[in-house]
């Protein structure tokens, strides 16, 4: 169902796995994934390295978030071999991160949604398993790093939590555009954690890190479920993202189509606005602000 490219070092090493485009409008992540390939072979000196360019392969050639099914990939792993084209794509996509010992999911926020810098991990229950997923995760070097629950179910990681792989996901921007600083930070994040696990030569670089935070509660994490749009209309942002907001501040408007009714949004909790809907047409639901708050 996709593409994918090993690059094997022929010595004893772990086998690290990035992906990209697991939806199909993350361009950053995609184009990151091309310039891994240009360099890997020739400086991998241990272990092996699995990329693929666009897991979601259907999805990008629509120009959309999703194939032609409508399932979100991030939400539908394991996936179903006798399924839809998405549900294919999952089945295929959890079975390769099965076969690694870590693995880089790169996202960002497509088309219409915008994320800080960040690098995200599931507080695994397993001591052994999370502590390496917090180096790789502060070795990536993005200026938030946030663990959040673990429970989350369909997503890349969940399939790496159950095999006990280190994971790590990561954000930056969106807002249909390709932005090159977001390919350099995930380059070189991508370059950080090879080097973490000497697999290149590679030495560390200064701490970025401006947040970290690991939020256990239930549902921590999940970006869709964040101060939904209550009707639909044209949504115009008051905050900037890496902003501290506090509970009932106003973090933007929303207008109907047709003008006749205006809201102003409160935030519901205080923290750092880390996702914004950056397309201004937004429909009933979309998760419009999501704030990065510590427990307690």
């Amino acid at each position: 169902m996709f593409t994918k490219h090993t690059y094997d070092s022929g010595k004893p090493g772990p086998h690290l796995l990035i992906t990209a485009g697991v939806h199909g409008d993350e361009f950053e992540s995609i184009s990151t994934i091309h310039r891994i390939q240009t360099w890997i072979q020739n400086e991998l000196l241990h272990g092996s390295v699995t990329l693929v360019p666009v897991v979601n392969e259907a999805a990008f050639l629509r120009g959309h978030r999703t194939a032609d099914d409508g399932l979100d990939l991030a939400r539908t792993c394991p996936g179903n071999i006798d399924g839809s084209v998405t549900e294919q794509t999952a089945h295929e996509l959890s079975e390769l991160i099965c076969s690694a010992d870590y693995y880089i999911d790169l996202h960002t926020g497509g088309t219409r949604i915008s994320v800080a810098p960040l690098a995200g991990y599931v507080l695994h229950p397993n001591m052994e398993v999370l502590e390496p997923t917090r180096q790789m995760a502060r070795a990536f070097n993005l200026p938030i790093i946030w663990g959040t629950d673990w429970r989350l179910e369909g997503r890349s990681l969940s399939i790496a939590r159950d095999a006990n792989v280190p994971a790590i996901y990561c954000e930056y921007l969106g807002g249909a555009q390709c932005s090159i600083d977001g390919i350099n930070a995930y380059e070189n994040g991508c370059k950080n954690v090879m080097g973490w696990l000497d697999m290149i030569a590679h030495s560390q670089p200064d701490s970025q890190i401006e947040h970290f935070v690991e939020d256990p509660r239930p549902g921590a994490g999940h970006l869709q479920i964040n101060n939904p749009a209550p009707f639909d209309g044209v949504f115009i942002a008051s905050v900037s993202l890496g902003d501290s907001i506090s509970a009932g501040e106003i973090y933007g408007t929303l207008t109907t189509m047709d003008g006749t009714k205006s809201v102003e949004l409160m935030a519901e909790t205080s923290g750092i606005v880390i996702l914004l809907h950056t397309f201004p047409g937004v429909n009933t639901s979309d998760p419009l602000c999501v704030i990065m708050s510590e427990p307690g």
